[in-house]
């Protein structure tokens, strides 16, 4: 049961990695993998023998829905991307309260509400900014999709940051979208340095930061799952049908969501 649940998060984080507007680091939050991922990243030595088995799963489902989703989402934004956006949005509604005690676990202070704050208009406007505001192309080779490797590291270590949703104010997504689709071997060998690089400068600072300031960091994390979410709120429907298939696909998520949290609940009565 263990087994499956974490296969199930591993497909999930994956796609949240790959689905514009998602954050993969945000679902591993949400689904209590982030830390001892983190800790893996920082000490390895102590924490792979601890966490080895939970990880095949995790990892072998990340690679599914990272790669398995990169195809599946080119299919899906021909019959409605609005709809897969909305899956997820009720993925992550449904986890929010969770989410919530988990932040207060060690108390909530002044500076936890501000961090809270302060985080989510940051996220908010910043993607606000790069979606709707800029309208800057490049042209995409070897350094540019080093570059959204990078960002993908950064979605990992950094929850909310939404890489995809960059990818796509750049013109990025799509034709990363396509060499993942086809598997094209020097499109995602170009992606692995900068990936490996961001993780692993970054993971030692957050990982200190959640030691010494656990409320302050989580409560920002709180924030910046709400406003990542608000942000990819879809606006625009083609008409009633997407609208009732988009109402369909979030109580999808919510739902999914509560048997997940339900499956937690069972396994720590079982004593994992």
């Amino acid at each position: 049961m263990r087994w499956l649940r974490d296969l199930l998060c591993g497909v999930l984080i994956g796609a949240g990695a790959i689905l514009p507007g998602v954050s993969g680091g945000v679902l591993a939050v949400v689904f209590d993998i982030y830390r001892p991922f983190m800790e893996v990243l920082t000490h390895p030595r102590r924490a792979i023998p601890k966490y080895w088995r939970w990880f095949i799963p995790i990892g072998l489902g990340g690679i599914l829905g990272f790669l398995g989703f990169a195809k599946g989402i080119a299919a899906a934004i021909d019959v409605s991307s609005t709809a897969t956006t909305w899956l997820f949005i009720g993925l992550i509604v449904g986890t929010v309260p969770s989410l919530f005690r988990e932040a207060g676990k060690e108390g909530r202070s002044i500076g936890s509400w501000v961090s809270m704050a302060v985080c989510a208009g940051a996220v908010f406007f910043s993607l606000f900014y790069v979606g709707r505001v800029i309208c800057v192309t490049v042209e995409p080779n070897f350094w540019w999709y080093n570059f959204c490797g990078a960002l993908w590291g950064m979605s990992l270590v950094i929850p909310g940051m939404t890489s995809s949703s960059v990818m796509m104010a750049l013109g990025l997504y799509q034709p990363m979208l396509e060499g993942l689709a086809h598997l094209d071997i020097p499109v995602l060998a170009s992606t692995v340095p900068g990936l490996v690089l961001s993780v692993l400068l970054l993971a030692r600072l957050v990982t200190w930061f959640f030691r010494k300031h656990y409320s302050i960091a989580f409560h920002g994390i709180f924030g910046i799952v709400l406003a990542s979410t608000l942000v990819i709120v879809p606006t625009d429907y083609v008409g009633l049908w997407e609208i009732a298939l988009s109402a369909v696909c979030c109580i999808g998520g919510f739902l999914l969501a509560f048997f997940m949290a339900r499956l937690d609940k069972r396994i720590q009565e079982n004593g994992g």
